[in-house]
């Protein structure tokens, strides 16, 4: 396995992860914006105030994203099952 390969997979493997993570983060920015302006029209500076709603939105989010979010996982795994032939080269 050269070391070409290597950085190619760890490539992918990090481009995936960022993939992956994009909609429980891009929620939980949303969400944070939104209660922030809240806190802020209101001048309620309560901090706990902002990890339920976020919580509950990223697990929202998550659950929905669980069926895409499988199938990039899948299709990467494969993907490097069938690399396995050319890395023994």
């Amino acid at each position: 396995m050269s070391p070409d390969q290597v950085i190619q997979i760890g490539s992918e493997s990090l481009k995936l992860v960022l993939l992956i993570s994009l909609p429980m983060l891009g929620v939980a920015l949303v969400v944070g914006i939104a209660i922030s302006l809240f806190q802020a029209v209101t001048q309620i500076q309560e901090m706990t105030l902002t990890f339920v709603p976020k919580i509950i939105a990223v697990f929202v989010s998550m659950i929905i994203a669980a069926p895409w979010m499988t199938e990039q996982m899948i299709s990467f795994t494969k993907r490097l099952f069938n690399m396995i032939p050319n890395m023994i080269q």
